[in-house]
């Protein structure tokens, strides 16, 4: 007797189409994988995988969300720590840089469908950057709460810490240093630290 037919979510779809994509975007390159490769390599026709997508920015745009909800999930875990406000802080930015290393700039491949994300789906990354400001706000407010921090406008204080250390979150300047041998590890914790005594009160 044959079972009854199990109908695919059409969210599950769409995440196989993710992953498919983002597995041979990484293997082949963005401008060398077509859609009807993705098709394929899932074994469906390509109108089926434009049903989901519009084209295949489309779906390196979801790639990136998903890459983005990924690190937001690490950074707020970072914020809600209980541990000294500078720390964390510290902590946080040294995450953004291990995760874009790891994920984001293993390749060439990748670094090109980067590019064309960040080109493509510039809101995203805005609110992405909000969110991390959001989460080093959060931070200052501790610190400034239990006098580690001066008692400064935490939100004009987070936006300024958020520009003043953007080598070490953006992903194309963390590409450019390392092309110029730069050690990221190892310079990142001396600027972080820098911006930190500025508002750390003089004992």
């Amino acid at each position: 007797m044959v079972g009854p037919l199990v109908k695919t979510k059409p969210e599950d779809t769409r995440t196989r189409i993710v992953e498919t994509a983002d597995a041979l975007f990484r293997r082949l390159g963005f401008a060398k994988t077509a859609v009807a490769d993705i098709a394929s390599e899932l074994g469906m026709s390509p109108a089926n995988v434009y049903r989901f997508f519009p084209s295949k920015v489309a779906i390196v745009q979801a790639i990136c969300q998903r890459c983005l909800s990924e690190l937001e999930e690490k950074v707020w875990t970072i914020a809600r720590m209980r541990a000294p406000a500078s720390q964390r802080i510290e902590k946080l930015i040294l995450g953004i840089l291990a995760y874009h290393k790891e994920n984001l700039l293993v390749d060439q491949k990748v670094n090109d469908m980067v590019l064309v994300a960040m080109e493509q789906n510039w809101d995203a990354i805005l609110a992405h950057k909000e969110v991390v400001r959001t989460a080093i706000e959060l931070i200052l407010r501790d610190g400034i709460e239990t006098g580690e921090f001066e008692p400064l406008d935490p939100r004009e204080t987070s936006a300024i810490i958020l520009r003043s250390l953007v080598s070490f979150c953006h992903p194309l300047l963390i590409e450019q240093a390392l092309k110029d041998g730069h050690n990221l590890e190892a310079e990142a914790p001396a600027f972080i630290r820098f911006q930190l005594r500025a508002i750390t009160p003089r004992r």
